[in-house]
């Protein structure tokens, strides 16, 4: 398993604009990547829905997961994209 620690930094936190751009740039990767709270369960990062549900605000931990050993340049770049304003994506 690959993980990434991130931290959200997206002045608005994971709100609907964001969290869209987020899961879109998970779905161009072809990789089943989870996120979860340092905290708690994972949930699918291709899942707009799943993504607003965790109710992440700026300055959150997060940690980006994946089964494929080939995912860490992909979480690389997703961990990366969470430290910009997404709204600007």
């Amino acid at each position: 398993m690959q993980e990434r620690h991130a931290t959200v930094m997206c002045s608005q936190g994971l709100h609907a604009r964001p969290a869209a751009a987020f899961a879109r740039a998970v779905a161009a990767t072809d990789h089943s990547v989870t996120i979860r709270k340092t905290d708690g369960s994972p949930v699918s990062a291709k899942s707009t829905l799943m993504l607003m549900s965790l109710g992440l605000k700026e300055g959150e931990a997060v940690i980006l997961a994946s089964e494929d050993e080939s995912a860490g340049p992909s979480l690389d770049h997703l961990a990366a994209l969470l430290a910009t304003e997404l709204d600007e994506q």
